[in-house]
């Protein structure tokens, strides 16, 4: 549940800090005061949409932060994974908002995407407003009321049922394109096959071309590649000596080794540089014999150089075909390898046509069966939902009122093959119509908050805020309204926004927005009231005036019949 809530620079909040506890807790305030704020600050923790227009003026960033305890091991374990981690067992949520319209989310102290909060903090909170009213009234929305209901006799087989309706799809869709698309795999499979026989014809290899293409160039230029290695090898070791001052490199370096061997005895450093010269014979020598052998292996056969210069052609005429960016006969091997498995799959369509029908017949007979599963439990569990509703809304002022949760057949999509109407009827002798069409906005929000009062029996929520639900309403049937909220508040932490002294009555704490105005900055903030001030706020709420003894006797009547919930039994449901 959330522990306190912080709001800076929001709207007209310039600092704010709710503390909340468990139970029901209530926020009043004068019209513009800004109570809206607080709720809008909680669906920005929550991941909702944020408007730059909601950053206070003069500001550069509006801040919201909600601290929660007892959080369940599932959402601290991604709350970790993101990199947060909890605060002396609290976890922290905040979002900020700049007045450039940029947003930012953090979740245990480290930045996350916006979409984390959505996904962590839905477990923890949930929103009910005015605008959540009319999304009831979606043909959509009712189903998934009904199946949240009804729980796992629904939830399982929907299950099952959702993914074997993709399944289905993907297979309707694949046999699709195989049966429609004949004409042109089979014009495919022509050009692979032509391509495929070409290239095994020629029997490339890999890297066949980067070797023809020096073995090309090495038998165009072997005569200039064969003088160049003998005249550097008769330049390091001529046959043609001159005993008395040698014209070659190796036995220059003899005659020097010669001159400074005489000489080495009397000085190291001679001696080392005499080495250094005989080392030089040795590799002027070994150099001379290779650069030999060199000349004598160059080939300068001119056929040859015709059949590499025939087979390069043909090669690049492949590449050019099949080849990639590269342009090299690697690619024009890796394009028959897939080329191969493409004609494989094109070539065995047909016994993928019978796998895929095959499986298409046993997907319709699960999503008949699933269907009828979860058609079944739908209804079983309508027929509750209508008692208990209509039990709930009789408690709240609307004794004769009754909805009726019906299920029709339809065609089969992702959700089954049903449709889902709550139907409602304020009076005994009134037919009872779609809900959308049969209720008023003060009958709404009571269908509503029965709803939520169910629900709260198979699909628990920490924390429930209510935005002014209680709109539309007003006298006894806003005490019934205060009287469900606590009751709620008995199994989830409840925080509601209202303008009805019936409803914060019934609140175990209550705060209220202050509005001040300087003449030229408005601002807004938070108050926790004490038993004297609860008083005034709601003698102000009845009447407009906070020390009106009239009204003020009427609150102290409402605050009374308030108490009484906590001293009568409670009658089981």
């Amino acid at each position: 549940m959330l522990a306190e809530i912080r709001i800076t620079g929001l709207g007209v909040i310039e600092d704010a800090t709710l503390e909340l506890d468990p139970g029901f807790t209530a926020v009043t305030g004068e019209t513009g005061a800004g109570k809206t704020m607080v709720v809008t600050g909680v669906n920005l923790l929550l991941g909702g949409r944020a408007d730059s227009g909601l950053v206070r003026h003069g500001v550069r960033r509006a801040r919201v932060e909600g601290r929660a305890t007892a959080v369940p091991r599932s959402i601290v374990q991604q709350a970790e994974d993101r990199g947060g981690e909890l605060d002396d067992d609290e976890l922290l949520i905040a979002r900020e908002l700049s007045s450039e319209g940029r947003s930012r989310a953090f979740l245990g102290g480290a930045s996350v995407p916006v979409s984390v909060l959505a996904e962590v903090s839905g477990d923890l909170v949930a929103i009910h407003g005015q605008a959540d009213q009319w999304r009831l009234l979606q043909p959509a929305r009712q189903r998934e009321t009904l199946d949240t209901f009804a729980g796992k006799p629904v939830l399982v087989p929907l299950g099952e049922y959702s993914a074997a309706y993709r399944r289905h799809r993907e297979v309707e869709a694949e046999l699709i394109d195989l049966t429609t698309r004949e004409r042109d795999r089979l014009a495919e499979a022509d050009l692979l096959r032509f391509g495929l026989e070409e290239i095994a014809k020629l029997e490339p290899l890999p890297g066949e071309d980067v070797e023809l293409a020096a073995e090309e160039e090495r038998l165009a230029y072997a005569d200039g590649l064969r003088t160049a290695a003998t005249s550097a090898a008769d330049a390091l070791a001529s046959d043609d000596l001159d005993s008395n001052r040698p014209s070659d490199v190796l036995g220059l370096l003899q005659l020097a080794k010669q001159v400074l061997d005489g000489e080495r005895e009397h000085d190291a450093k001679l001696a080392e540089l005499a080495d250094r010269a005989s080392e030089l014979g040795y590799l002027a020598a070994d150099l001379a014999g290779e650069l030999s052998s060199y000349a004598t292996d160059v080939d300068t056969d001119p056929a040859r150089l015709s059949v590499v210069s025939e087979r390069r052609s043909v090669l690049t005429g492949l590449v050019r075909k099949y080849g990639a960016d590269e342009g090299t006969v690697d690619e024009v091997l890796e394009w028959s390898k897939r080329s191969a498995q493409r004609l494989a799959e094109i070539e065995g369509s047909d016994e993928r046509v019978e796998q895929l029908t095959a499986e298409q017949t046993e997907l319709q007979a699960q999503l008949k069966d699933l269907g009828e599963q979860v058609s079944a439990a739908r209804k079983e569990a309508a027929a509750r939902l209508g008692v208990a509703v209509s039990e709930e809304l009789s408690g709240l002022a609307m004794p004769h009122a009754t909805l009726t949760v019906e299920v029709h057949e339809t065609a089969a999509g992702p959700f089954g093959a049903d449709e889902v109407e709550f139907c409602f009827a304020a009076n005994p002798g009134s037919p009872a119509r779609p809900l959308q069409k049969a209720a008023s906005g003060g009958e709404l929000s009571r269908v509503m908050l029965a709803l939520e009062v169910i629900l709260s029996d198979t699909h628990p929520v920490p924390t429930l805020v209510f935005d002014e639900i209680d709109a539309g309403i007003g006298g006894r049937a806003a005490v019934e309204v205060g009287k469900r909220l606590a009751r709620l508040a008995e199994k989830a932490q409840v925080i509601v926004v209202t303008h009805l002294p019936q409803v914060a009555a019934f609140a175990d704490r209550h705060a209220v927005v202050l509005k001040s105005d300087d003449g030229s900055v408005t601002t807004s903030g938070l108050v926790a009231l004490d038993d004297d001030a609860r008083l005034k706020e709601l003698s102000r709420m009845m009447a407009g005036l906070e020390n009106s003894d009239a009204a003020q006797a009427h609150a102290e009547e409402l605050l009374a019949l308030a108490a009484e919930r906590h001293t009568k039994p409670r009658k089981k449901r």
